[in-house]
C-alpha cells in the first residue's frame, strides 16, 4: 500500500517526452518532473549537450576536434576539449581489457570499406578491396589529462563510432541531473540510459531489436533501473561486394570488416559510454572469446548467434542481470 505522501508525489509528477536530430539520428528524453518546467528549456539544454559531443567526435564534420587530431601529424601534441580526452581515456582502458578488440584507431578501415566519410560508393557486383594490414598493435596514443592534450604515436585515422554515441547519451542523463530531474530514460538509436523509476514503481521498458537485415523488429523487452544499455551487430550497416554482405564493424586484428557467428551483442552497464564500447568490443572477439571474457570481468551481456536459419542467445549475467 502507498503511503500517502507517495500518492502525492506521483500525482505532483508530469511526464515530458522530447527529442532532437543528432549523429545522423535522433536523441530522445522522457523524464518525470514536478511542475512547472520550462521545457522547451529543457530541450534546448539537451540538445546542445548531444551538439557539443557531435562537433567533437564526429568524422562526419570536417572541423570537428577529431578531425583536427586525425590531421595533426604523429607526435605532435594537439589540446582536445574535456569531453574528448574523457572518450579517448575511456576506449584506450576498453581497447586494453579486451585484449586491442575494441580499437579507436580503425578510421582508415572504415573509409576504404564504404563505411566512412571519405569512403567510396560500392556496387554489389564491385570486387572486394584488397586486404589491409592490421591497425597499429600496442598504444597509439600519448595522453597528457593533466594539460588536456593528446599525440598520436603512429600516423593513425582515429573513428569514434563505437564509443561517441554512448558518450553523448551519458550527457544527456548529465544535462538532466543538472537540472535536478531524477527519473528518466534518455537515449540516442539504441543506447540507452535510465535513472530511477517511473512514478508508479514500474521500471523502464527498453525494446531490444532483433537483429534482421532490412527490416526492423523487437526481440525483447529489458527493464532498466540506473543502468546504461547498447547493442552492437551487423545488421544496420552493411555493404554488398561481389556478392557478398560485409558489416561496417571492423575487426582490427585482421584488418578486415568482422566474419563471425555473431548477429549481436547488447551489453548493460552502469553508463552508456563503457556499455557502447564493450558492446563493440565483445562484438568482434566472438562467440568463445567474447562469452569468456564478458564473464571473467562482471559484464552482463547478449550474444546473439546466426545458425543457419535460426538465431541463438547467450545470455551472460554479470552484475546487474544477476
Amino acid at each position: 500500500m502507498k503511503t500517502f505522501s507517495e500518492q502525492q508525489s506521483h500525482v505532483a509528477l508530469r511526464r515530458y517526452s522530447l527529442n532532437g536530430k543528432t549523429m545522423g539520428t535522433r536523441y530522445t528524453a522522457i523524464f518525470y518532473a514536478s511542475e512547472p518546467i520550462d521545457a522547451m528549456a529543457i530541450g534546448a539544454r539537451l540538445q546542445a549537450a548531444v551538439d557539443k559531443v557531435d562537433l567533437q567526435m564526429s568524422t562526419w564534420i570536417p572541423t570537428s576536434d577529431v578531425c583536427r587530431l586525425n590531421a595533426a601529424p604523429e607526435n605532435t601534441w594537439v589540446t582536445i576539449p574535456f569531453e574528448l580526452m574523457e572518450v579517448l581515456d575511456i576506449g584506450l582502458r576498453v581497447g586494453q581489457a579486451s585484449h586491442g578488440a575494441f580499437d579507436m584507431g580503425v578510421g582508415a578501415l572504415v573509409d576504404v570499406w564504404g563505411f566512412g566519410p571519405s569512403a567510396r560508393s560500392f556496387a554489389a557486383h564491385d570486387p572486394a578491396p584488397d586486404p589491409r594490414r592490421p591497425t597499429q598493435a600496442g598504444a597509439i596514443l600519448d595522453t597528457d589529462r593533466a594539460r588536456r592534450r593528446v599525440r598520436k604515436l603512429h600516423p593513425v585515422t582515429l573513428d569514434l563510432s563505437g564509443i561517441a554515441k554512448g558518450y553523448g547519451v551519458d550527457e544527456l542523463a548529465r544535462c538532466l541531473e543538472r537540472l535536478g530531474v531524477e527519473r528518466y530514460l534518455v537515449g540516442i538509436d539504441g543506447e540507452m540510459r535510465a535513472r530511477g523509476v517511473k512514478p508508479g514503481g514500474e521500471a523502464w521498458a527498453v525494446a531490444v531489436e532483433k537483429p534482421v537485415f532490412g527490416q526492423r523488429e523487437v526481440s525483447g523487452v529489458m527493464e532498466l533501473v540506473d543502468a546504461a544499455i547498447a547493442t552492437s551487430g551487423d545488421y544496420r550497416h552493411w555493404i554488398e561486394v561481389d556478392g557478398k554482405r560485409y558489416a561496417h564493424t571492423m575487426d582490427p586484428r585482421s584488418g578486415q570488416p568482422l566474419s563471425n557467428a555473431v548477429a549481436a551483442v547488447t551489453v548493460l552497464m552502469p553508463t552508456c559510454v563503457l556499455a557502447d564500447a564493450w558492446a563493440t568490443a565483445l562484438l568482434v572477439l566472438g562467440e568463445q572469446d567474447g562469452v569468456v571474457l564478458a564473464r571473467a570481468n562482471g559484464i552482463d551481456a547478449i550474444f546473439v548467434l546466426r545458425e543457419d536459419d535460426r538465431l541463438r542467445e547467450i545470455l551472460v549475467p554479470g552484475r546487474l542481470l544477476q
